[in-house]
């Protein structure tokens, strides 16, 4: 990627005849001074106390904002048993990333608590989703480099959220860690690929707890195959092959691993499995034959590797893993007859 040349002046440095300063521009002057009072060293942040609805932008949104910047804002909301949420504004754009990743300019929302980063953005290609913290505290930090700024910046604004409502809230808005674990099954239910399932759950760091979940470890594991078993090949004229259809046979079912473990302190991705299990009917079974029931006359137990996901103890978090499960598979069916008929 070219770099533009250290001495070419960027927008919004323009000075007329004499060295003053366009009417147009002084108030970004007045509005970056305030910005920087305070914040232009990395160590040091400024402190705003959240009471009501505010706002928190780029110096000079919408239009290009300086550069070799790095400005830090903690929200601080006045009460402690509520949450901070911030909603970016549609007109975003910082300069675009390079190979996916955001390394020049960046705005970051860190959760104080623990300091996990909730994400870092950078280009205009979408806007980011919103973001709401554990506590009553959260950290945004802005880096802008010495080339290419982007316009219009960002703007943020933030509102004051009653964790009691949250569940109400769509699970995209809140981190996963801050969801109760039954909204959050469903969130993780609704990925398709395990890529996308941790970029959701580790926007920051998705690669290494992807790697990790793979990575080999003293644990045994590969217990997570299933026997293959040839159906029987059976000579049938077509009329019985549509009475098997729909008799009692092993079929495939879709169960929930949660439910079938009784597992509710724990979620597992993917969350339902396929199994085989007895169904159909039992027309053909005994004349004098009450009731008629579908049951299994060998079962086995089959291992399934997945992603398993539990809270971790005193902090707040999820430990990922790869863990097996065992499910019933029935593997041959008869009709049992229940009860006879008198005479």
């Amino acid at each position: 990627m070219l770099k533009e040349p250290r001495d070419v002046p960027y927008p919004g440095r323009e000075r007329l005849p004499g060295g003053t300063i366009p009417k147009h521009l002084d108030w970004h002057r007045k509005e970056e001074k305030e910005h920087l009072k305070g914040v232009q060293d990395p160590q040091h942040e400024r402190i705003i106390t959240v009471s009501t609805n505010g706002s928190i932008h780029s110096p000079r949104f919408p239009h290009t904002y300086p550069r070799n910047m790095v400005l830090v804002w903690r929200l601080v909301a006045v009460e402690e048993n509520v949450w901070i949420q911030l909603t970016f504004d549609e007109r975003f754009g910082l300069e675009d990333p390079e190979d996916d990743i955001c390394k020049y300019d960046f705005v970051e929302v860190e959760e104080p608590s623990d300091g996990t980063i909730l994400g870092r953005w950078c280009g205009s290609g979408t806007v980011p989703g919103k973001q709401i913290s554990k506590g009553n505290q959260i950290r945004i930090r802005f880096v802008s480099d010495e080339y290419f700024p982007s316009e219009p910046g960002f703007c943020i604004h933030y509102n004051i959220v009653m964790p009691q409502f949250t569940e109400a809230v769509s699970p995209s808005v809140l981190p996963p860690s801050a969801l109760p674990l039954d909204l959050l099954n469903n969130a993780v239910t609704a990925f398709s690929t395990l890529e996308d399932l941790i970029r959701y759950l580790e926007p920051d760091r998705w690669q290494l707890d992807l790697e990790d979940l793979y990575r080999p470890t003293w644990q045994l594991l590969g217990k997570a195959f299933v026997f293959g078993r040839k159906s029987r090949v059976v000579d049938l004229n077509l009329l019985k092959e549509e009475v098997r259809l729909y008799s009692c046979t092993p079929r495939n079912f879709s169960v929930s691993i949660r439910e079938e473990l009784k597992r509710t302190d724990t979620i597992f991705w993917p969350g339902c499995l396929l199994v085989k299990r007895c169904g159909g009917n039992c027309a053909c079974c005994l004349h004098n034959c009450n009731e008629c029931q579908c049951v299994p006359s060998k079962v086995t137990k089959k291992y399934h590797e997945v992603l398993q996901l539990r809270p971790k103890s005193g902090v707040r978090g999820l430990h990922k893993s790869l863990t097996d499960v065992a499910l019933e598979h029935h593997e041959e069916c008869d009709c049992v007859c229940r009860g006879h008929t008198g005479g």
